[in-house]
């Protein structure tokens, strides 16, 4: 699947904290996919998000290819453990972009569990064998 996607004039940004839980499921998923790119539907908003390497953008379906916030700037190297906090950018593209935050932070980490579990690990199963402590 391929979307260009087109963004406004940046109005605001605003550091945000993204749970370690959501965090590690998108990279996750992300890493499970063949292009690079993780569509990830948000029906309960009908809005879609979009993760890659970089960010994750979230469109609007009225709106269509029109970024109306942008989660950027994800800094996984300055958390202490896999289960702190990942610290990122919220930009906002629309003036109404701030109340959107709150739900989205609280439907993203949804829809993510459920595209998981719809999701399949391609490929046979391998077994790593290692070798056995030596006792001497």
């Amino acid at each position: 699947m391929e979307i260009t996607c087109y963004r406004d004039t940046e109005l605001h940004r605003v550091t945000c904290h993204l749970p370690a839980a959501t965090y590690n499921l998108a990279v996750t998923q992300l890493a499970r996919t063949t292009n690079g790119n993780l569509f990830i539907p948000i029906r309960s908003m009908q809005y879609l998000a979009i993760v890659d390497a970089e960010e994750i953008v979230f469109l609007d379906g009225a709106r269509k290819c029109w970024v109306d916030i942008a989660w950027r700037n994800f800094r996984p190297q300055a958390r202490a453990s896999l289960s702190d906090a990942v610290e990122y950018q919220a930009v906002y593209y629309r003036a109404d972009a701030a109340a959107l935050m709150p739900r989205l932070q609280a439907e993203l980490p949804r829809a993510l569990q459920a595209l998981s579990k719809k999701s399949r690990i391609e490929g046979p199963a391998r077994l790593l064998k290692f070798p056995a402590p030596q006792h001497t």
